[in-house]
């Protein structure tokens, strides 16, 4: 059950009962036990419409919710708010309903849609670094939390697959290397660094690389086979990162695959009137009469947004623009939302405004997020002192390193021959969880000591505290999935308090689901540990007896199954022995 639909209800059926108009509860959790479970603040603007005193309206109010047997307490407070604190009896119902639901009472959205997520999206011939990391790990969570509310999720790498580099890469290779021996993906990265630099200096090279591309596109049969290679080579490379990272795509569908597309895009632009000629090249100016309605931010942009350049050659926007055609014909999608980070919020706002003027009614979101700061608080370093690029793997090897050293240290219960694999795992996990837990707008500080540690908000305390609520059950011999209690009895006040936030659990997935903001399940991960933990030292579980004991037990397993069920939506690993 989501506790803040049912309350919203509750508490707007009361209002209208107490003042004979209907009206929005404006319902917020209170986070302070003392101020009651939730906040009514429906009141305040209908008194202001009406000119009366708000507290004068709140009593009836308050009165007419302490009648609903969900309600323990009703007061008024402040200016004209109403507290509510939920009954103890509600609570345990609740729980007992969720215990008893494989799906721990998350129920799925009323409005089920198709939605492609478009994510992580690195190039070929490169190594992943960090700079692809948060993309990667948010658009995977995304995909998780949608999939588990009920949406149809397709998930899209818009691999960096056509353009420049190839014919950089293409012409390099005929002048540094041979083009029918054996090359790995480190090979890839020098070739194209020894052929960008060429070009710089060189304006025949540079030209020579311009020809080898327009050969490329053209489906030059040679040049083809060699773009097929290195597509070929790098995917190797990517999929042995994805799989360590615990991510999977539906699809693979870079730049390239929309090539043919790219020339009706632009034809259709100008023969709207919505792109002229400038210079040779085909632009959008947002301060054209064609773009009246289009928003103030962008109709004051001098640059043009360029869709195809005088040589002929053409850019993101019309890629991008091909790809939402796409997507709306072949996949037939209500939503398409682009993990991509804010610098790139810009071109975003631009693409959406085209597309919408282009007829796509589909639902376009750019899920922005901020920077990876190493712990001088400038960003992650991607390349080390020689200049090559640190790649994503080394990341994950120190993570895996530390993990295990800290799990030797700590002696978990763990045969010696598991811990490397379960030090991947925690590693892993680690890093991601570290990610996820940051508003995704805010730059965040990549710290080991606070990432890798048995205390505080980070992905191996909610592991090992998932683990250690399995561990319970174990050590008494009990069948986690047997639990049948008939009834969740919160006496105690550390009972109390991890019940309250058990019962959170559906609405703060659904937020984090819609919100695309995975930081607000971590939060409640952490939340759900913590109180846990709390529990644990007060309240005696396999010690105590009868109705209390059953009672407990149950508290025990739902958290566990929160714990463990939110850390699978977010893509970080269980571990069952910690």
């Amino acid at each position: 059950m989501r506790i803040e639909r049912f309350l919203d209800d509750v508490a707007s059926t009361a209002i209208e009962r107490a003042l004979g108009t209907r009206a929005p509860a404006i319902l917020r959790p209170t986070n302070d036990p003392k101020n009651g479970d939730y906040q009514v603040n429906g009141v305040m603007p209908l008194a202001k419409q009406q000119k009366k005193n708000p507290r004068e309206l709140a009593e009836p109010v308050a009165a007419a919710l302490r009648e609903h047997p969900a309600i323990a307490k009703a007061e008024v407070a402040g200016p004209g708010f109403v507290n509510v604190t939920l009954s103890p009896t509600f609570i345990g119902d609740t729980l007992k309903a969720a215990l008893a639901d494989a799906r721990d009472g998350v129920p799925t959205t009323d409005t089920k849609h198709r939605v492609i997520v478009d994510y992580s999206s690195p190039n070929i011939a490169k190594q992943m670094h960090v700079g692809h990391l948060r993309s990667t790990i948010l658009g995977h969570a995304i995909c998780e939390l949608l999939s588990f509310v009920g949406h149809d999720v397709i998930r899209d790498n818009h691999i960096g697959d056509w353009g420049t580099q190839y014919g950089l890469l293409i012409a390099g290779l005929r002048k540094f290397g041979d083009p029918s021996a054996e090359i790995d993906l480190d090979g890839l990265e020098s070739l194209y660094k020894q052929a960008s630099q060429l070009a710089e200096t060189d304006a025949s090279f540079a030209d020579a690389a311009r020809a080898e591309l327009a050969k490329l596109q053209k489906g030059d049969p040679e040049n083809r086979a060699l773009w097929e290679r290195f597509v070929a080579i790098t995917r190797v490379e990517l999929d042995k990162m994805y799989e360590r990272l615990g991510v999977r795509f539906d699809h693979w569908l870079g730049e390239s695959a929309y090539d043919a597309m790219l020339e009706g895009v632009a034809k259709d632009l100008e023969a709207k009137g919505l792109a002229r000629r400038d210079e040779g090249a085909l632009c959008i100016f947002f301060g054209d009469d064609a773009w009246a309605d289009a928003p103030a931010k962008l109709r004051k942009q001098k640059e043009p947004y360029i869709v195809q350049k005088k040589d002929g050659a053409y850019l993101y926007a019309t890629s991008d623009l091909a790809c939402i055609a796409y997507r709306r014909d072949h996949f037939h999608v209500d939503r398409a939302v682009y993990v991509v980070d804010v610098r790139q919020s810009l071109h975003f706002e631009q693409l959406f405004a085209v597309a919408r003027h282009l007829g796509h009614t589909m639902e376009l979101s750019h899920v922005g997020f901020g920077t990876i700061l190493g712990t001088d608080g400038k960003p992650l370093k991607t390349r080390d002192a020689s200049g090559k690029t640190i790649p994503l793997s080394a990341l994950l090897d120190e993570a895996e390193r530390r993990a295990l050293e800290l799990m030797t240290d700590a002696k978990v219960d763990l045969p010696a021959h598991e811990l490397p694999i379960v030090a991947r795992s925690v590693g892993a996990g680690a890093v991601k969880y570290a990610d996820l837990r940051q508003n995704r707008l805010s730059d965040y500080q990549f710290d080991w000591s606070r990432m890798i540690a048995l205390t505080g908000n980070c992905g191996v305390y909610i592991q090992y505290a998932a683990a250690r609520a399995g561990a319970i059950f174990r050590k008494g011999e009990i069948d986690e999935r047997s639990l049948a209690p008939s009834s969740i009895l919160l006496e105690a006040p550390q009972e109390i308090s991890l019940a309250r936030t058990l019962l959170k659990f559906p609405d703060v997935v659904h937020a984090a689901a819609e919100t695309y903001q995975p930081h607000l399940l971590t939060d409640h991960l952490y939340a759900v540990a913590s109180e846990l933990s709390s529990f644990y030292e007060a309240c005696p579980v396999l010690k105590s007896e009868g109705a209390t004991r059953e009672s407990r037990l149950a508290l025990v397993a739902l958290a566990g199954r929160q714990l463990r069920r939110g850390l699978r939506s977010i893509g970080v690993d269980v571990i069952e022995r910690m």
